[in-house]
């Protein structure tokens, strides 16, 4: 295969994982907080997340997902739940915790959770083994590509983000102007929800 055939996969798994939504506030929160570093294992569990649920969708799971209504409707409520109490979590977060041990990112276990329940992520990846079917020959293959693909760009792009945030923490020094970033990215995060519901 051609590289210039992978073109076209590679576009719209970059523009999937670094556009804004949860996962990408969740990283630009956890580095302002925590640095780049204590947040590497919830960078991980996303896109291993990411890439396990593209193969998946590959393999054929996706479409038994979202065969079933009762459950995709209890992934899309797990899942908004969830974002809903990490954003309320957020706004009544203060400074940064940059060298503090006591305070916690979130887990690579709670970021893997948090991916595998959300049913927008399911929809993507299996518009992704369906519109690109046909550049692997094999469907092991495709497996493998999808997998890589969306866990290579979701490492990638959750690191910009988190250390976009890592930036902030240096720029921002009251506790008001924590507050207010704190109060924009829960927010952020709350509405993220939404499209999960249209």
């Amino acid at each position: 295969m051609l590289i210039a055939e992978y073109f076209p996969l590679l576009l719209f798994v970059i523009v999937s994982t670094v556009t804004p939504g949860g996962a990408t506030t969740l990283a630009t929160a956890s580095g302002a907080h925590f640095g780049y570093y204590r947040s590497m294992p919830f960078m991980c569990g996303i896109a291993l997340g990411l890439a396990s649920m593209a193969a998946c969708a590959a393999a054929g799971l996706g479409g038994v997902i979202l065969a079933f209504p009762s459950l995709q409707f209890a992934m899309k409520l797990a899942g908004s739940l969830y974002l809903l109490w990490l954003a309320w979590k957020m706004t009544r977060s203060g400074p940064p915790h940059l060298h503090a041990s006591v305070a916690r990112p979130t887990t690579f276990v709670a970021a893997l959770w948090l991916v595998w329940h959300n049913p927008k992520g399911w929809a993507m990846t299996l518009g992704a083994a369906a519109s690109f079917a046909s550049i692997a020959s094999q469907p092991v293959y495709l497996v493998f590509t999808l997998g890589c693909s969306f866990g290579i760009a979701a490492i990638l792009s959750l690191s910009l983000w988190c250390i976009a945030g890592l930036l902030l923490a240096r720029l921002l020094r009251t506790d008001a102007q924590w507050h207010v970033l704190n109060t924009i990215l829960g927010g952020l995060l709350a509405i993220s929800v939404i499209p999960m519901w249209l």
